[in-house]
């Protein structure tokens, strides 16, 4: 009989384990590690100002960085519209959940700062006019408040 309620509280745990979303777990590790999260809303192959945006901030050596030195968790909500980009049945239901909570507008680009239990401490609505060096400054700054 203890096997079998083992074996069932076991299942049920993988099940819940698997359900969490990546925006959980960012909140979970943000909780633990004293981390803040951006959290990106962008049409990948189809916003040009999104488009810039990864290529002139979020893909940069300066963005990453934050990541590295555990200030942030990046999470890109993405809403590509190209048949070869669309994403996992599970990913646009979380991107859309996300959305519901985040970007009732449907703005795009849209980028949050938030902290370990979503509270938005900044928004940057579409393309950010800072270069890389000075929108991570931002970031950082936030992060050295909230300490």
């Amino acid at each position: 009989m203890k096997t079998i309620i083992s074996a069932f509280l076991w299942a049920v745990f993988s099940i819940f384990v698997h359900a969490q979303s990546r925006f959980d777990k960012a909140q979970k590790d943000a909780a633990d590690h004293h981390k803040l999260i951006v959290l990106n809303f962008s049409g990948s192959d189809w916003c040009v100002p999104c488009i810039k945006l990864h290529k002139n901030i979020i893909d940069t050596e300066n963005f990453k960085q934050l990541s590295t030195d555990n200030v942030i968790n990046y999470i890109n909500a993405d809403f590509p519209r190209n048949k070869k980009n669309q994403l996992s049945p599970e990913m646009k239901k979380e991107n859309a959940l996300l959305a519901d909570q985040y970007n009732a507008k449907g703005l795009f680009p849209y980028t949050l700062l938030l902290d370990s239990q979503g509270k938005i401490l900044k928004t940057w609505e579409g393309l950010p006019a800072e270069n890389a060096s000075a929108f991570c400054k931002e970031i950082k700054d936030i992060y050295q408040q909230k300490k």
